[in-house]
Parts: C-alpha cells; sequence; structure tokens
C-alpha cells in the first residue's frame, strides 16, 4: 500500500448520491485519503469522522457533529444547510456549500407550466381509458395558453429564480420577480419587467399567471404562501414550489386547489419525510387531485449538477491543503485556515 503524500487531509463522504462520483472526486484530488461511508454502521462512521480533516456530507446530525471536532472543513454536497448541525461544529471549522442545480431545476418549472396547463396528465390518461376529449368534444375544456402569452412571477431571486427568468424570457414569458433586497442588481441576460421587495409580494402574485416559489426556508419565509396570498392569485394561475415544502401552508393549497382559487399547482417538495402512509409526505390527500403534477424532490436531479458539485468539492479539499481560499464559504473558520505545508 502507497503511504500518504505528506500533508494529505483524512477526507471522509457520507452523503450517498455524491459517492457515486467517487472516482470523479478522487482523480481530481489523488493525494489526499478518501473514506465513502454512506453505508456504514454508525458506530464506524462516528469514529471516522473523529479523525476526518474534510467531512463531505448532505446532512450532519449533531452526534456526527459532536463527533467530527477535528475537522477543519464541513463540505456541504448541496445548497441547503437546514438537514447540518453547523451550531455544534466548533468555531474553527469552516463551513462551504455548492450548487449547479439552478438550469436543471428551471428546466422542471417549465415543464410543469405545460404539464399542468396544457392537461398533459389527465389527457393522457383520458386516451389510454378510451376516451377522445378535445374542444371538439367537449365544449367545457378550455383552450390552452402558450407560453408567450403567460406572466412567470418569482418569489426569490437567487440562481434558481434567475435562471428560472432567463429560461422563461427565451420562449417569450415576461417576469417579475420579488426579493428581499429588490434594489441589488440584475444580472446582465436577465429581464424581468420589475422587481420589488417582500411588500410587492401581492401585486406579484395578482399579476401573474404563473407564481413560482424559489425561497429558502427560514422563519420568515415559512408560510409566507398561505390563504390570503393565495386568494390574491388569479384563479387561472399556477403555482410551482421547488423551495421547500413548508415555505407554503399545505392546508390553504389544498383549500385553494378543492375550490379552483387556482387552476393548479405542480409540488417538488414536501413537508416532511416520506414514510409508509404519508407518501407524497402530507397531511392532505393531494395525490387525489387532478389539477397537481407531484414530483419527488427530484427537480436539480441531473447528471451535470453532481458532475459539478463533485469538481466543486474536490477543489475546496486542494484548496484546503494548500492553505488557498476556500469557495462557496457559508462560514469561515476561526482562526483562519492555513496551508498543512507551513
Amino acid at each position: 500500500m502507497t503511504a500518504p503524500a505528506p500533508g494529505a487531509l483524512a477526507v471522509v463522504v457520507t452523503d450517498p448520491i455524491i459517492s457515486r462520483f467517487a472516482e470523479r472526486l478522487t482523480a481530481a484530488a489523488p493525494e489526499h485519503r478518501w473514506r465513502f461511508l454512506a453505508d456504514a454502521p454508525a458506530a464506524e462512521r462516528t469514529a471516522v469522522l473523529s479523525a476526518a480533516d474534510v467531512v463531505v456530507c448532505s446532512r450532519l446530525e449533531p452526534t456526527e457533529a459532536a463527533a467530527a471536532q477535528a475537522a477543519r472543513l464541513v463540505q456541504v454536497t448541496g445548497a441547503g444547510l437546514d438537514r447540518v448541525a453547523v451550531e455544534a461544529l466548533p468555531e474553527r471549522t469552516a463551513v462551504a456549500n455548492t450548487f449547479h442545480h439552478a438550469r436543471p431545476i428551471a428546466e422542471h418549472v417549465l415543464m410543469s407550466v405545460l404539464a399542468l396547463s396544457r392537461r398533459l396528465l389527465p389527457a393522457d390518461r383520458e386516451l389510454r381509458s378510451g376516451t377522445w376529449r378535445t374542444i371538439a368534444t367537449d365544449p367545457d375544456l378550455p383552450l390552452h395558453p402558450t407560453l408567450d402569452t403567460m406572466t412567470l412571477g418569482v418569489v426569490g431571486l437567487g440562481s434558481i429564480g434567475l435562471e428560472t427568468v432567463r429560461l422563461a424570457e427565451a420562449v417569450g414569458m415576461s417576469a417579475a420577480a420579488v426579493r428581499h433586497r429588490p434594489d441589488a442588481p440584475v444580472p446582465d441576460g436577465v429581464h424581468p419587467r420589475w422587481v420589488g421587495g417582500p411588500a410587492d409580494l401581492p401585486r406579484l402574485l395578482a399579476e401573474s399567471d404563473v407564481v413560482v416559489v424559489t425561497v429558502p426556508l427560514s422563519a420568515a419565509t415559512e408560510g409566507m404562501i398561505g390563504a390570503a396570498e393565495l386568494t390574491a392569485m388569479r384563479p387561472t394561475a399556477l403555482l410551482v414550489n421547488v423551495a421547500r415544502g413548508p415555505v407554503v401552508d399545505q392546508d390553504a393549497l389544498y383549500r385553494a386547489l378543492v375550490r379552483g382559487d387556482i387552476a393548479g399547482a405542480a409540488i417538488d417538495v414536501w413537508w416532511g419525510a416520506p414514510a409508509p402512509g404519508r407518501t407524497p409526505p402530507s397531511d392532505l390527500p393531494f395525490a387525489e387531485l387532478g389539477n397537481v403534477l407531484l414530483t419527488p424532490h427530484h427537480s436539480g436531479h441531473a447528471r451535470s449538477t453532481f458532475e459539478r458539485r463533485a469538481d466543486d468539492i474536490a477543489d475546496n479539499v486542494v484548496r484546503l491543503a494548500r492553505g488557498e481560499e476556500l469557495r462557496n464559504v457559508v462560514r469561515p473558520g476561526v482562526p483562519p485556515l492555513r496551508s498543512l505545508h507551513q
């Protein structure tokens, strides 16, 4: 067995999805000691975490964080930190994340809009059952809109919101948005009609044919789309949630869909974890409704997402070993990190 290089870092990977890209990770940082423990028993994982310089994870329980007290970097394999016990880590441990899911999620949004507005799934089911139903056979069936006649309202204008606007504008939709900092510059190539702050949410809801929720979950955003907000939407409008389930009040959404306060919804994020008798994970029978599109939080699961995340992770391991500035830092280590070679 080849001895580890001087200054090699002990890198422990517990995320099962990024572990599928082990060859890509190790090829980009071959001098370091990689351990992949997604399927390891808890006792083995805890023992190895105690000697880790870098922990690569999507989830870090408080007990695991308590074991990883020697870690200089916790590298989260996605954007969200809601499943990572950051508060249980020492102050000297840096925390970084990674992204690359904006494009596939934006494509999912447009796919959902087309599927809902053109009754794709109901039409498929009807035809498979032997029913030929069109506006020629059923005068109550509405004509479907084209994207270039629709206004997209984006709640949150981070990387996902911006990419959704970019794609929507490319196919002729107009767009508007609200975000926490309305005066922040909008990147080149994105041209919403207007960008407002939280106080402008009612206007956005009233003007939009499609409302897309992309904000992170926080105390400020939990339940921000409730009964009043859904009532403010057009009865012909669609809601697409690719943020987190609790950003939308599930009771209010279910009632709005049943009553016809809105025309439909695409739900990719849920209110808890799946379990027997609770899949999809909600307290109400959304699966029984014909005007919803249900997906299992997979809108960002493109191969390119995880390949690029693996590249980011390996790059930060190399940067840490060299004492270089880390990328996508959400909490810097204290004191500043220095090279192992110094």
